[in-house]
């Protein structure tokens, strides 16, 4: 004889519901973070979070002016600028860069919980970066000199410098290296930039992949792990993630003396939350915190909405070639104020 046991429906789907909600979310998926919405609060508005919807307007309408107007196409019979440059401050340096046809900025200001936001920063309450520690005042300025805007004269011979801002390639920025994307694009923490803004995320159970559009960076987070030993420092850190509930924690440490975070130092901690809100948008949560730079942590949101677009391989300037002009027109720049050619 068979014995049936009976599972009342209330508790079928209570154990039904109860493994729903202990699922782990998939984060899978390509993002543009592209957005108006500057990382600093512009200090018209002060302590306030939030933008009318009538200001969200505004500011995308006058991006799309200014976009329609530097995105014509150029004079082909222009004349080449004159020596010295002809004033701009464009990407080719003084001499006139290209038009903003490649610049994706986003299109508006992003929504959260159905408000428009003054800054991505969060805290502190006035959306301004903490002040500097001495240590951090000391070390911008020593950044401030090494690059300073080439006007033409070899500034770091007349100032004695040594070694002066041009003498090895390896002094020169990891973005304009084409090493890792400029603007903490590729984080942690990751921000938004002028152009290459797509992120690509691969969840498997053990590790969450992140392939920044931008110089090609790719973040590897650990799950349910522990750091690397002290010494094994990255330019992105050494990334270990757990779940909170539908929230995905990833703890960032172990960063080497360059991170791209600008003014961040090997001491810098990350700590980022990546949220699914929907099927289309996470929100993307972060405090960061670097003792030796800044008096308090500061922190910001976010979100990072799906799109379809892929993301194509990001060559950068190829082969580092650009490097031979920039140390070459150094020493010429030497060579003009010194007599020795």
């Amino acid at each position: 004889m068979s014995i049936r046991f009976t599972i009342p429906a209330a508790l079928l789907l209570a154990a039904i519901q109860s493994g729903a909600q202990t699922r782990t979310p998939d984060l899978s998926g390509t993002y543009d973070i592209a957005t108006l919405t500057p990382l600093t609060r512009p200090a018209r508005y002060g302590d306030r979070l939030e933008l009318s919807p009538e200001e969200a307007k505004a500011l995308e309408q006058q991006e799309a002016a200014v976009m329609a107007a530097t995105s014509r196409a150029s004079d082909p019979d222009r004349k080449a600028p004159p020596v010295g440059g002809d004033g701009s401050q464009g990407a080719a340096g003084n001499v006139g860069g290209y038009n903003t046809v490649w610049i994706d900025r986003g299109s508006g200001a992003f929504l959260i919980d159905g408000k428009y936001r003054t800054s991505i920063m969060t805290s502190p309450k006035n959306g301004q970066m903490p002040a500097l520690t001495p240590e951090g005042r000391k070390q911008a300025a020593a950044r401030g000199r090494m690059n300073r805007a080439n006007t033409g004269v070899a500034w770091w011979v007349k100032e004695g410098v040594e070694p002066g801002p041009y003498d090895d390639p390896e002094l020169r920025p990891l973005a304009e290296r084409c090493l890792l994307g400029f603007g903490s694009t590729a984080g942690p923490p990751m921000l938004p930039v002028l152009y290459n803004n797509l992120k690509r995320i691969v969840q498997t159970k053990d590790t969450v992949m992140i392939l920044n559009e931008m110089v090609h960076d790719v973040r590897i987070i650990r799950l349910n792990s522990k750091h690397d030993p002290p010494e094994i420092r990255r330019w992105m850190g050494d990334s270990i993630g757990h779940w909170e509930g539908n929230t995905l924690v990833v703890d960032t440490t172990n960063f080497n003396d360059t991170p791209g975070l600008a003014n961040a130092t090997r001491n810098l901690h990350v700590v980022e939350r990546f949220t699914r809100i929907d099927a289309k948008t996470l929100r993307y949560q972060f405090t960061v915190e670097d003792p030796t730079v800044w008096v308090s942590s500061w922190s910001g949101e976010m979100l990072w909405p799906a799109t379809d677009q892929r993301i194509y391989e990001y060559a950068c300037h190829e082969g580092n070639y650009s490097f031979g002009g920039i140390l070459r027109g150094a020493r010429i720049l030497e060579g003009d104020l010194t007599g020795k050619k």
